[in-house]
């Protein structure tokens, strides 16, 4: 079994007719630099070598190991999916093919630990490979920090540290460029000023529509974040907007009134890309202290066109992260 590479987007499913959903895990995957169309199939070799965190709440395991051909990390994300609620899947799960074990009967309650087919229970597995250390400490659970950053904090400390890393984003190019994951594009205006792509995030399986979230990536290159936005930025914001909207409405039947668009800062790679999420998803990231609605970043920039150049911005840094510690040796954090 080849090792696999960095996870893609994947929300195909096997409708073979038969009842075989045993059938091994299959994670389509691309490296961040090559397209390739390795696949796994099962985790045969893996070691676990610790666990990195875990939610009781998000019921989410992340995991650092490695496969036993190769010395390269890899880290291993499992979400318990949500429940659907078309008929075909509460008809299987509602049959004598779920098992139940009574844990605790008292007259006309009873508790029981369910054990539903397989086809209706399956954990959304994402795999990153190889990690690198900015992935294993992005999972690793850590104490946060919040950092207040001016616009000359931007300038002398988040900017060039950010130059200094090697971020890859040659997976977002892949996706602009049509070398990967076409397949999953549910909108593009191919405008190089102000055009975009839209397609589901990594973390949206594609089915509970409560659970949607997509994301519009910017054609033109250059935007890191939202510190770069400014006046002449307002055409290609306000057209993701409009045109995301209408994208939505017409792919999902689902309401401006019902959806939430935002950027993050600090984002988790610099090309500029803005979060499409429904109101009842409480998607990782939607904060105070993370995301920025992007109706009210079109409003401020209209009230000052040079906004982000000139606001201090508030965000959440863990310890391990190394422009935190450029923060704390410039004395603005303690």
């Amino acid at each position: 079994m080849a090792a696999p590479m960095k996870n893609k987007r994947d929300n195909s499913k096997e409708n073979d007719g038969t009842s075989q959903a045993a059938k091994k895990l299959k994670l389509a995957t691309d490296l961040h630099s090559d397209v390739d169309e390795n696949v796994l199939h099962d985790f045969d070799g893996f070691k676990v070598d610790k666990i990195l965190s875990e939610s009781a709440e998000s019921k989410s395991l992340f995991l650092l190991g490695s496969f036993s051909e190769s010395a390269k990390k890899a880290v291993v994300l499992l979400e318990k999916k949500p429940f659907l609620s078309d008929d075909l899947t509460l008809k299987s799960l509602m049959s004598k093919e779920t098992k139940l074990k009574l844990g605790l009967k008292n007259d006309i309650y009873g508790a029981y630990e369910s054990f539903p087919p397989v086809e209706v229970n399956g954990v959304k597995t994402t795999v990153i490979y190889p990690a690198t250390d900015k992935h294993i400490n992005k999972y690793k659970s850590q104490v946060l920090h919040l950092v207040t950053e001016s616009y000359k904090d931007y300038q002398n400390i988040t900017l060039p540290y950010l130059n200094e890393q090697d971020f890859s984003i040659q997976w977002v190019y892949n996706i602009l460029e049509k070398k990967a994951e076409s397949e999953h594009i549910i909108y593009e205006d191919p405008d190089p000023e102000v055009g975009f792509v839209l397609l589901p995030d990594m973390k949206w399986d594609g089915q509970k529509i409560d659970a949607l979230h997509l994301i519009a990536i910017c054609h033109k290159r250059g935007l890191k974040s939202l510190r770069d936005l400014n006046k002449e930025h307002i055409p290609l914001l306000k057209n993701i907007r409009e045109k995301c909207l209408e994208a939505v409405k017409t792919k999902y039947a689902v309401g401006r009134e019902q959806l939430r668009m935002y950027f993050h800062y600090q984002a988790s790679y610099y090309q500029l890309h803005v979060h499409v999420t429904h109101l009842r998803n409480h998607a990782p990231g939607i904060q105070t202290e993370k995301a920025h609605l992007l109706s009210d970043i079109i409003e401020n920039i209209e009230l000052m066109p040079d906004y982000y150049q000139r606001k201090s911005l508030t965000f959440a840094l863990r310890e391990s992260d190394g422009l935190l510690d450029r923060f704390r040796k410039a004395g603005k954090v303690e």
